[in-house]
């Protein structure tokens, strides 16, 4: 790994986000294609992150800087990425499903998932069974993940699979979901593919569904 790799992975794993900016321009400016950047500099960063993370080594905070300075070296990489026509890992639709207004966990799963290579639509909170219905058809993710933080909004997940069903798109989706009342018995309950207790675990899961793990 070139020594300015090195730093880009060492910077997301401190969660340096403060000297991205200036690593990913300096990474770009000698001559790197930002698809090498992204797989051999921060991906890696981010992947050991999500290890610790899962071994309980690191915490929810120290993730979130993780994660952010990931963002500011993609704010970067983006627009070449697409100018390139590189192809991402595949396409990942998230929401916080109607009813519930927290976000801190789908959020670290999306930039998470951006740190692994997934194109990310992040739908917002309170998001009704209609409009997941509406971006899955625009979209055409792989992977859908609903998030619910409260045991009154958890049925609001089972309420978007039947829309999904109902508007003949379920199939073409694996859908997971997560959130703290939420359970992988209620995950088999509801017909969702699978269950994520954290992001990390979320951010693998999504791996294996689109063959990547």
């Amino acid at each position: 790994m070139s020594e300015i790799l090195s730093k880009l992975s060492t910077a997301v794993i401190e969660g340096n986000f403060k000297d991205m900016t200036k690593l990913t321009q300096e990474a770009i400016d000698g001559g790197l294609e930002a698809q090498q950047i992204l797989n051999e500099g921060l991906m890696p960063g981010m992947d050991h992150i999500g290890v610790q993370f899962r071994a309980g080594n690191v915490f929810v905070p120290e993730v979130l800087r993780s994660a952010r300075a990931m963002q500011t070296a993609m704010d970067l990489l983006k627009p070449l990425l697409i100018q390139s026509g590189v192809k991402m890992r595949g396409k990942v639709l998230l929401g916080t499903v109607k009813g519930d207004l927290h976000d801190i966990g789908k959020n670290l799963v999306g930039m998470m998932c951006e740190g692994a290579g997934f194109e990310v639509k992040d739908l917002g909170k309170d998001i009704a069974p209609e409009d997941f219905v509406k971006a899955v058809k625009e979209f055409e993710p792989d992977v859908v993940g609903m998030s619910a933080l409260l045991t009154t909004t958890m049925r609001s997940m089972e309420q978007t699979i039947k829309a999904l069903q109902e508007a003949g798109v379920r199939d073409r989706v694996k859908i997971i979901i997560g959130g703290a009342p939420v359970t992988g018995s209620f995950a088999e309950q509801i017909g969702a593919d699978g269950y994520a207790s954290n992001a990390a675990a979320a951010v693998e899961m999504v791996k294996k569904f689109v063959g990547v793990a």
